[in-house]
């Protein structure tokens, strides 16, 4: 009888053993699969500290759970955040980041062509020494009249055509005002850049709270448009998720059915921060500011860890 409840013991051990096993493996939302998360965010939202301490910056937003970026290259300054270009390359894989982006942006004038396309290749062949495969306009001026937006269609055309040479995507990054009609026309000026682009060249990177504001549903134009939408900033009014005005489930689900993956958090400062006051009367530093952003970038990367729909 002891024989038997001993083998008994060992089968019941042997199968608990077996269950918890298959269940880690097969339950894609484990504690290890949320590590595992390639979340990334906008180094625009902590540029001064970035600014100040590139290496210190990238470390903590690594241990936050961080693991791509997205970088700001603006001016055509070969540096990245003060370091050259490989360097911060070499930073970004010693973290176990992944760069896969840039913003930045140079405005067209067609009597300077010649000088305006080898300032873009300077941007370009500093992109791709950092490795990432897109570069993103991150805002535009132009005319909201079909031939204004029609001219700036053709000049993303050629500046994706040279992005293609170094390997890149060029992309635009929204805001809200991309969303009104044009003064002489009922299309939406967004719609009709993303339909007068050339898909091959020019990609689109959603701003999931701006294009909200706007008065439009990011989910109807992931459907609309599934293959020109590559990558798309999660944003809230300040931590992902607190609000709850913008649909992240739905968002996050149409973007992996289109077939897209790469995202970044932004957070921008808000103007209640800046205007935040210690107990004696005294303005907050940039320091604390930065502080305050910090852990708004710690809270946004856990809301998406923890949130299921978010698989990647």
């Amino acid at each position: 009888m002891k024989t038997i409840l001993s083998v008994c013991r060992r089968n019941l051990a042997a199968l608990m053993c077996m269950a918890i096993a298959i269940t880690l493996f097969a339950t894609p939302e484990t504690a290890w699969a949320k590590k595992e998360k390639k979340i990334g965010i906008q180094l625009y939202s902590v540029m001064d500290a970035m600014n100040k301490a590139p290496k210190a910056s990238i470390e903590r937003l690594a241990g936050m759970g961080y693991k791509a970026v997205e970088l700001v290259q603006w001016g055509g300054n070969p540096k990245v955040f003060g370091l050259p270009a490989d360097e911060f390359k070499a930073l970004c894989d010693d973290n176990d980041i992944k760069i896969i982006s840039t913003h930045s942006g140079i405005q067209e004038d067609p009597s300077k062509e010649e000088e305006i396309m080898n300032n873009w290749r300077k941007l370009f062949e500093i992109q791709k020494a950092c490795g990432g495969k897109y570069f993103v306009i991150p805002s535009y001026q132009a005319e909201y009249t079909v031939e204004g937006i029609q001219r700036m269609c053709d000049y993303f055309n050629r500046v994706g055509k040279l992005a293609a040479e170094y390997g890149l995507k060029l992309g635009y990054h929204n805001h809200s005002g991309e969303y009104q009609k044009l003064k002489d026309s009922d299309k939406v000026m967004w719609e009709y850049l993303v339909e007068n682009t050339d898909p091959k060249y020019v990609c689109f990177e959603l701003d999931v709270y701006w294009c909200t504001k706007g008065g439009k549903d990011p989910v109807d134009y992931l459907k609309k448009y599934p293959k020109r939408i590559e990558l798309l900033h999660i944003k809230d009014d300040f931590v992902i998720g607190e609000t709850g005005t913008i649909n992240f489930e739905g968002i996050f689900k149409q973007f992996y059915k289109n077939g897209m993956k790469d995202y970044v958090v932004e957070i921008e400062t808000p103007q209640w921060l800046r205007e935040k006051k210690n107990a004696d009367g005294s303005k907050y530093s940039q320091e604390q500011i930065n502080e305050e952003i910090f852990k708004a970038a710690q809270k946004s990367a856990d809301y998406l860890k923890a949130a299921d729909f978010v698989k990647k």
